[in-house]
This record gives structure tokens, C-alpha cells and sequence, in this order.
């Protein structure tokens, strides 16, 4: 059927595109020689089917015709533009960008190779933080708006302790954990941060301020010393910051065709500079997709992504989680999937419950059996999103993302004297000496205590079995690198957690296509996706319900939620 069908769609096309070659080589006259651009949020590796990106499915609104909604079409955009001799640009805006270290190094190269192929790159933003700046300073010239600011002030993180919080309203934290470096339990029992916590986010905030240095003053032609004076300095107004060297002018929008040197008629109206869709539409010949014959092979993507839970997942608003069931299904279907030759398990989490995690450790383990399995970080893999990942034949990971915290901890809350100070009187009736052990009305008994040591370091154990299996280590040799150690992707790459760093998204699912042996373009597919329905505060309430086991990792949340908030 397809090979009937085909033919007569793209017979189609091709009269389509003919038909419209008078009315476009009468537009090709007005094409302005700069194309818009304007990159906001995160988005996407490769494009998204089209009914979603229009919003169709996820209720969303469109996106405005500069914006740009996957690396993919960017990339394949700038590449077009690099090969017309009537385009000597790009205007390139920025706003609220928030793209993981991987992604900004992608976007980086890409107006490097732009730049290489004799095009020109003009930056401009309202107000732009550290991430942005980075991206802007690969542009040939650098513009804000008068109103706008700089906010170039290095990172921080926030090592969070609810311990004296808690106790001052009456709710005791019970836990046991098995390695020194498994500092989560420590946001519920200590009154402040530990020096293990304070340590870990230093080396990390180390790492990202050197690249941010680094990023800055390649960008910009300065020494490293200057760039730590201007982040020290920091935040700018526009006006502080044109004056200082940090940004090349300012510009209202409506002056930017003006100053990319357009004459009136060469800009699409009075307000800027067109975009990539409308270049597109005024091309004589522009590039057509046609369909082929025989569908490309197809590489599986399924997503990790925020706190690992049993399940379908619980109710509540937050960030993120994965639950073990809907990722233990996503495999499952790209197993099944005969078209697709390949997994990438794109891993995104901090961790979360231990039994969850290890389900979908060995849903991974079985789909690779069938098929070769890349996992893949830019973000976090830490704990329970670490051993998920153990299960592919190889993990790759960007520099900057983090890794590791191979530890465990289990305990709950105890809400009695809370429960005192409202006048609220429980009482706790057991057949069975360890029937209360979940109980949130009071602690725990010793011999409660001597289960719950002997189930975390059985956690502990089987989970250093699971990462020396996979890494072909032995466990004393894990242990080493445990006890809930966090690393970065190339901290982790030297001491073998990880097997590659040295490659992006792209470079990951072309080395699963190797390994099934597929060469040329493949199509992807996501199976599965995240649900929004973890919060911290569901966390803490729901210890009041029952205990549990878990290998999650605080110093990447910290990381994470600060990422966004002080880039």
C-alpha cells in the first residue's frame, strides 16, 4: 500500500511546489538578508510530532514563528542559511532560556559553525542571566535593550535543613542511611548544612564557574581575570553594562533593522527582521521533504525523568516524577517495537523509592537483550536514577551533569507531638510486635531500629552488587566510590561510573544505531512521558502514612532547582 501510496503524495508536493514558483520568485525580491531567531525555555533534542508542537494534544499554545523549537530544526536552519549568498545573518533573541550545560554548548557550536561559514551573528535580549549571556557571547555582536539587564553573578546553591524547623512544631525525622556521603536524611534531622553538603555543592559550583569564566572571555576576547572582575561586579543594567564591555550597544527592538543595516523594504514590517518560516515561504526552490519508499529505521527514547516512584505515581503539584510502571511500559513497547532497532534512556533524575528504581533496572536489563540500550545524561542521574541506568550496555554523559550517589536511606516521620500540641490523641493498637513500625505516632523501637539498619545495608549492598556487575568492578571497589559520593560527568567518567562524555544527544543515539548495526538517518520516537505530580512537601506529609527505602539524592535537587534560578 505504501509504495502506491507514496508516489502519488509526493507527485503532489512536487506540483504544489511548482504552482507556487511564480508567486515565490516575486517574493524572493523583498527577502530581508537577516533572519530571526528567538530561543526561550528548553527546547527539544529533535522536533516533536507536529500535533503536539502546535499545542494540539497538550493544550499549549502555539509557538511564535521565530521561536525555536528543537536543536534539530535549528541546526538543519542554519545550514540553509550558511549555503544562500543573499543572507549575511542571523538576529539571534533570547529570553528565559533554560537549557541544561549540554544543550547550551550545542547551541555554542552551532553559531560557531555559522560564523566559520562568513554569516553574522547579532544577539539580542531584554534581560538575560549567566546561561544566556554564554550563548549570546558566541555572537559576532551582543545588544540589550535599554531597559533591560545583565544578571552575570556566578551561581549558588542553597543547602536546605528543616531539622529544628521540624522539632520546634512538635514532628521528629527517624532515619537510617548507609554512606557518608547520603546527605538526604540530613534535610529532615540537622537544625543546619552539614561541611559534606557544604563540600559536594562547592565542587560543583567550582566546575560551573570556571566554564562560565572560560565560556566568557573566549566569547568576548577578554582575560580570565577581567571576566571574574565583571561577574564579581555584577548584576548590570543595560546601560552598566554597554559601559563596562559586556555588550557591544543597546537597542529597542523596533531599532534592530536599523542597526543590522536595513535599508526600508528589505526588513518583513517595522518591527523586525523575518523569520526562518516566512524565508522559507520565499524561497524559488525551497527544500522539500519528500516521502521515501521504505520508512527509516527507528530509534526508541524513553525518558527517566524527575523522582523515581512506585506505580503510576500519586496526585499532588511539583516537579517531575517517573513512575515505575509507566517507564516499565515505555520499555516494553520499544522493545516490541520492530522499527526500532535501538534505546536511548534518556535519564533524568535524582532517584527516588529503591524498588521502583530496581524494577525499571531490570525492565532496562531486558530490553537489552533484545536490542542495544545507550543511556544518556545531560542533566542528573544520581541514586535510584543511577541504577536505572546501570542496565544499558553503555552511559553517556555531558561534563557538567551529575552522577552517582550510590548510597541508600529509609525512615519516616514522627507526628506525635505535633499531634500534642493540637489536641490530637491517637492511640496505636498492634497485634504483632512490629506491626507499628509505619506508624507516624511515635519513633521507633530498638528492635524496629535493628530491622530497619539491617534493610538499608541490605539495599546498600545489593545495589553496590548491581553497579560492580554493570561496571565489571568489584564491590570493594564501588564501595569506594560510594557511600553517596556525587560526581560530575567528567569527574565520573575518570573513576568509571560513566563510559562516555565526549558526546551530545545526537552523538549518543548514532553510536545505538552503530550498535545495531543500522547506518544512515533514522527517525526517533519518544515512548512514555513524565508525569507532573511529585512535591518535596508530598515527601515529608506522606512519611506520616508508612516508611520506606530510597536512593535519592539531595545535592542534585539543590543543583537542579538553583540551575534555574541563579545560572
Amino acid at each position: 500500500m505504501r509504495l502506491l501510496l507514496v508516489p502519488v503524495l509526493n507527485l503532489l508536493t512536487l506540483i504544489r511546489t511548482l504552482l507556487g514558483w511564480p508567486l515565490r520568485l516575486l517574493a524572493a525580491r523583498d527577502r530581508s538578508p537577516y533572519v530571526r531567531f528567538r530561543l526561550s525555555g528548553d527546547p527539544a533534542y529533535r522536533e516533536r510530532p507536529r500535533a503536539r508542537r502546535l499545542g494540539l494534544l497538550s493544550g499549549q499554545a502555539r509557538p511564535e514563528p521565530a521561536t525555536v523549537t528543537s536543536l534539530e530544526s535549528f541546526r538543519e536552519a542554519l545550514a540553509l542559511l550558511a549555503r544562500d549568498p543573499r543572507i549575511q545573518g542571523i538576529l539571534l533573541e533570547l529570553e528565559d532560556l533554560a537549557v541544561p550545560p549540554a544543550k547550551r554548548d550545542v547551541l555554542v557550536k552551532l553559531l560557531g559553525d555559522f560564523r566559520a561559514a562568513g554569516k553574522r551573528v547579532v544577539a539580542w535580549a531584554v534581560s538575560v542571566d549567566s546561561l544566556g549571556y554564554q550563548v549570546m557571547c558566541a555572537a559576532d555582536e551582543v545588544l540589550l535593550s535599554p531597559a533591560g539587564r545583565l544578571e552575570l553573578v556566578g551561581y549558588a546553591a542553597e543547602a536546605l535543613a528543616l531539622g529544628e524547623g521540624l522539632a520546634r512544631v512538635g514532628i521528629q525525622a527517624h532515619f537510617f542511611r548507609r554512606g557518608e556521603y547520603k546527605t538526604m536524611p540530613e534535610l529532615f534531622t540537622h537544625p543546619q548544612a552539614t561541611d559534606v553538603q557544604r563540600r559536594t555543592l562547592e565542587g560543583f559550583l567550582d566546575e560551573r564557574y570556571t566554564e562560565l569564566v572560560e565560556g566568557v572571555a573566549r566569547g568576548r576576547r577578554r582575560s580570565p581575570e577581567q571576566v571574574k572582575a565583571w561577574i564579581d561586579a555584577g548584576p548590570y543594567s543595560a546601560r552598566r553594562a554597554a559601559a563596562e564591555g559586556l555588550v557591544d550597544g543597546l537597542c529597542d527592538e523596533v531599532d534592530l533593522p536599523a542597526r543590522l543595516g536595513l535599508k526600508k523594504g528589505e526588513a518583513e514590517d517595522d518591527e523586525g527582521v523575518e523569520p526562518m518560516a516566512v524565508y522559507r515561504a520565499r524561497l524559488p526552490w525551497p527544500p522539500v521533504r519528500w516521502r521515501p519508499l521504505r520508512l527509516k529505521p527507528r530509534l526508541a527514547v524513553v525518558p527517566v525523568s524527575g523522582m523515581i516512584v512506585p506505580g503510576k505515581g500519586g496526585s499532588g503539584l511539583g516537579p517531575e516524577m517517573a513512575g515505575s510502571d509507566a517507564v516499565v511500559k515505555a520499555l516494553r513497547a520499544a522493545g516490541r517495537d520492530r522499527r526500532a532497532k535501538a534505546v536511548v534512556l534518556y535519564v533524568a533524575s535524582s532517584g527516588g523509592s529503591s524498588v521502583a528504581s530496581e524494577i525499571i533496572l531490570e525492565a532496562v536489563q531486558r530490553v537489552a537483550r533484545k536490542k542495544p540500550v545507550i543511556a544518556f545524561v545531560d542533566r542528573v542521574a544520581a541514586s535510584g536514577g543511577y541504577m536505572a541506568a546501570l542496565g544499558a550496555r553503555e552511559i553517556w554523559a555531558t561534563p557538567h551533569a551529575i552522577v552517582g550517589s550510590i548510597g541508600v536511606f529509609a525512615g519516616k516521620f514522627d507526628f506525635s507531638g505535633l499531634q500534642r500540641m493540637l489536641g490530637v490523641h491517637r492511640t496505636l493498637i498492634t497485634r504483632g510486635e512490629t506491626a507499628g513500625i509505619y506508624s507516624s505516632s511515635r519513633g521507633f523501637t530498638e528492635h524496629e531500629r535493628a530491622l530497619m539498619e539491617a534493610e538499608v545495608e541490605e539495599t546498600y549492598q545489593s545495589f553496590l552488587e548491581q553497579v560492580a556487575q554493570a561496571r565489571k568492578r568489584t564491590k570493594e571497589e564501588i564501595h569506594a566510590l560510594a557511600e553517596g559520593r556525587v560526581y560530575s560527568g567528567q569527574r565520573a567518567l575518570a573513576v568509571g561510573l560513566v563510559d562516555r562524555t565526549d558526546g551530545g544527544f545526537e552523538e549518543a543515539c548514532a553510536r545505538a544505531m552503530a550498535l545495531a548495526q543500522v547506518t544512515g538517518p533514522f527517525d526517533l520516537k519518544t515512548f512514555g512521558e513524565a508525569e507532573r505530580r511529585f512535591s518535596l512537601l508530598r515527601l515529608v506529609l506522606g512519611g506520616a502514612s508508612g516508611s520506606g527505602t530510597y536512593a535519592f539524592c539531595p545535592t542534585a535537587w539543590s543543583l537542579a532547582r538553583e540551575g534555574k534560578r541563579a545560572r
